[in-house]
């Protein structure tokens, strides 16, 4: 019998009009480190070696709308980012270049937009 495949996660990959940009944003949002800059394409590593963040610029990009309504370009991928207090990281979020979002469904989850509109989540 053949050995089964094996599937591993190395990283979600955001597209943006700029992946240097977008990969600044992250970096000082998350303090990992660039293993990999190249002009339109930058991954970031965590220190413990799991899966990273890839960005790659994309000149047809199109910003999603957080909430999207008919015809509004949807998010295709959002992150959930668990951290220790809410609201210190919220504010770490606005220093490192996000904007809080105007729709909030949960009381316990902020919403946030990055520099190129993709919505991540900032969790307990």
């Amino acid at each position: 019998m053949a050995q089964p495949l094996r599937f591993e996660l190395s990283g979600i990959v955001l597209d943006s009009p700029d992946a240097s940009e977008l990969a600044g944003f992250y970096q000082r949002l998350l303090g990992w480190e660039r293993t990999q800059d190249e002009p339109d394409w930058v991954k970031l590593m965590p220190p413990e070696g799991t899966a990273g963040l890839s960005f790659q610029t994309e000149t047809d990009y199109r910003r999603p709308t957080w909430p999207a309504a008919a015809g509004d370009q949807q998010m295709m991928i959002h992150l959930d980012i668990a951290v220790d207090d809410l609201e210190a990281a919220g504010d770490h979020a606005v220093s490192s270049g996000a904007q809080l979002a105007e729709f909030q469904p949960q009381d316990d989850v902020r919403v946030y937009l990055d520099p190129a509109g993709h919505p991540f989540c900032l969790f307990l």
